[in-house]
């Protein structure tokens, strides 16, 4: 049995025949049983008085009737045993009858059954074949098609509508993974752009001492751009792949730490960080969350303006990170979600970053189960949110 269409045909035919053999013999069985009873009870008026053996005094040479049968018909010993001769032939000429009748009548029935059968399987699996054939013609070029199949609701439908499903969360991805791949390649163009350009045009012509160092610190500067960016995208490549290891974490801890090694950056910026930090622990991979975490504190220092500030909150509703800064379009926040996706236009200052920070966070929430969002501030800048689940 090589489809599931000749199983489901013999397991449905097999049933409708065993079925019909059954009743089969339930009826052979009552009418077997009840058949010389009721033969005889019509044969009896017809025997003829004095008809078979002779009967000597004092002996009886035929069968005496039953004694609830003589309760209602009255015959002489004769006569019941010409009544007993023809009842039997001629009820076992009727069983006879009714097992060929039935034979014949089962073999019909079989055969009907097992076409019966087969023609159901194939309306019943025939939704089955639709997603087959769709799903034996989907690439990358047609992952818009849907099976839209019209059914009445049931498994089938159920699965139907399930596997269309899965062609919006797959052709999501795919286009996810499309606009990622060029805007990966864009970003390190750029880089690398700059790069031979400082070489061919800065060291034309014999430069100068000077010129060589000022050329020297721009590769030196492009370099760390691109490594960031690598970093970047290996992280993001991490995240994706979900975790590798699970232990508790503190995240008030992580938080104070990740603020105190960013205070030089801070100085340098002049920017006020207030920090309220609340015992929260979290079942996680350290490392991840702590790059959760520099991420969303170094993303409020860089977008801010020189004395902005920084609000890192702490406690048992998750993370939060606001700053102040430029204004940003609340149309626009969701899209900074995806790599490479920026509030304001790349200047290709040194220490911009590569735009990652919010995707990576957005990864690595996801990674532990949480879930990270953003709105924009009245007054400028951003408040972020990171929900994670927590440790009983």
């Amino acid at each position: 049995m090589r489809s599931e269409r000749t199983r489901l045909t013999a397991l449905y035919g097999g049933l409708l025949v065993l079925a019909g053999a059954l009743l089969m013999g339930l009826v052979y069985l009552l009418v077997s049983d009840s058949l010389y009873a009721t033969v005889l009870t019509a044969v009896a008026p017809a025997v003829p008085h004095g008809a078979g053996p002779a009967i000597r005094s004092g002996v009886a040479s035929a069968p005496q009737p039953p004694t609830d049968w003589a309760q209602t018909v009255v015959m002489e010993p004769g006569q019941y045993a010409v009544a007993k001769r023809v009842t039997t032939a001629a009820g076992d000429a009727a069983l006879s009858q009714l097992l060929t009748v039935s034979g014949v009548s089962l073999a019909v029935y079989s055969a009907l059954s097992v076409a019966l059968a087969w023609w159901m399987a194939g309306r019943v699996l025939r939704p089955v074949g639709v997603i087959t054939a769709r799903a034996r013609r989907l690439s990358g070029s047609n992952l818009h098609e849907r099976l839209a199949l019209k059914a009445p609701p049931g498994e089938l439908k159920e699965l139907a509508d399930t596997f269309d499903g899965m062609l919006d969360r797959i052709e999501e991805l795919v286009a996810a993974r499309q606009r990622f791949a060029a805007n990966a390649a864009h970003e390190l163009r750029t880089p690398l752009a700059v790069q031979r350009a400082a070489a061919e045009i800065g060291l034309a012509d014999d430069p100068s001492p000077e010129k060589v160092a000022w050329i020297r610190d721009k590769l030196i500067d492009t370099a760390a751009d691109s490594e960031q960016l690598i970093e970047g995208l290996l992280l993001l490549a991490v995240c994706d792949e979900g975790l590798r290891r699970r232990e508790r974490v503190e995240l008030d801890a992580t938080a104070a730490a990740v603020t105190e090694a960013l205070e030089p950056e801070v100085q340098k910026r002049s920017i006020t960080v207030e920090a309220e930090a609340r015992p929260l622990s979290v079942e996680g991979d350290p490392v991840l969350l702590d790059h959760l975490v520099h991420n969303l504190v170094a993303n409020a220092l860089r977008h801010n303006h020189p004395g902005g500030t920084v609000r890192v909150r702490v406690g048992p509703g998750g993370l939060e990170v606001a700053n102040t800064g430029p204004v940003v379009d609340p149309a626009t926040v969701p899209l900074l979600f995806e790599p490479f996706r920026r509030a304001q236009a790349r200047r290709h200052a040194p220490g911009e970053g590569a735009g990652l920070g919010l995707s990576i966070v957005a990864s690595i929430a996801r990674a532990h189960g949480g879930e990270a969002s953003a709105t924009a501030n009245p007054g400028g800048g951003l408040t972020v949110r990171v929900v994670l689940p927590t440790c009983p």
